[in-house]
């Protein structure tokens, strides 16, 4: 039971001395002293109450922050306030219980992968092709622009994760095969299908590389590293250099971002949830379940950018 009876005066008088032992004890700062003050004004303005406050008003009044649409970190700054005075009041005995010890913390969002448009990605290929197509180039420098059209295209046709596409062994997509084994996380086997603008670049992949004596050993995209394969790394670089060529911003594209728009581009054409999540080798549909956010939100910007009644925003 609560050793105090509340009031307006007495949560004031409670609040400041909370304050006072945050300056004095913890040396907080002027601008933190005063966020504190905001944070437990504002609980006491929506409880009507503070220092004689009960879980299930705390509970409450972390709902309707959400429903104000504030943002989780703030949620968890304001709960955190809480915390601390009313520990503060315990240590002190002036409460025999802490109401906010049930208080679920409140879970940020997840944030939506960044994605390409269709658009994007077709200019993406386009310049990685009239690259790989420019007259003079030698024999070195064409294997390497055939390279990465090679690795575009099967990334964007299959999803691969990074590490999965550039360890892909010399055999695979060899002889217009269809599928291709993909062993993922945990070491769970897959099998991938390849389109056929995939296969058509690498065919001219493996004649540059050919050409080269480039191919002959355990990888489709041998290298001189230690895993004796192209690196994550390598291919980000070439990426970004391509992303620049195609007038995209570079510091945003990966090839995890490649990925996502795998992804996001088969959901908005229609394709299955689960298969999607089969093809990127998901363990868990809610992970795979991102996808549809990113669609859904892609949908309001384009309702709120585009409808006569933009100004009047879309929500959930």
């Amino acid at each position: 039971m609560n050793k105090i009876k509340g009031g307006a005066v007495r949560d004031s008088a409670l609040a400041e001395a909370f304050l006072e032992m945050l300056a004095s004890e913890r040396g907080a700062s002027h601008n933190t002293l005063a966020a504190y003050r905001r944070d437990l004004d504002d609980f006491r303005e929506s409880a009507g109450r503070l220092a004689d406050a009960d879980a299930g008003e705390i509970q409450r009044y972390l709902t309707a922050l959400a429903g104000r649409g504030m943002a989780a970190s703030s949620q968890a700054r304001r709960l955190s306030a809480l915390r601390q005075f009313f520990k503060f009041l315990v240590a002190e005995g002036l409460r025999d219980d802490d109401p906010t010890a049930t208080a679920e913390r409140p879970k940020p969002r997840r944030a939506l992968p960044k994605v390409l448009t269709v658009e994007e990605v077709d200019r993406l290929l386009a310049v990685a092709q009239e690259a790989a197509t420019a007259p003079d180039l030698t024999p070195r420098k064409r294997f390497a622009a055939l390279r990465l059209v090679a690795l575009l295209e099967l990334l964007y046709a299959t999803g691969l994760r990074v590490s999965e596409l550039v360890s892909l062994p010399a055999a695979a997509g060899r002889a217009g095969r269809p599928l291709i084994a993909v062993t993922g996380k945990g070491g769970r086997e897959r099998l991938v299908p390849l389109s056929r603008a995939a296969h058509a670049a690498l065919d001219d992949y493996r004649a540059a590389a050919e050409v080269l004596g480039k191919i002959a050993g355990k990888w489709l995209f041998p290298a001189d590293s230690a895993e004796g394969h192209l690196t994550r790394q390598a291919f980000a670089r070439d990426l970004k250099r391509l992303a620049a060529s195609a007038g995209l911003e570079a510091a945003k594209l990966s090839p995890h971002v490649l990925r996502h728009a795998f992804a996001t581009h088969l959901l908005s054409g229609g394709a299955d949830l689960r298969a999607v999540q089969t093809l990127l080798g998901h363990a868990d549909i809610s992970t795979t379940q991102i996808y549809t956010h990113v669609l859904d939100e892609r949908l309001k910007q384009l309702v709120n950018e585009h409808h006569p009644l933009a100004d009047v925003e879309v929500s959930q």
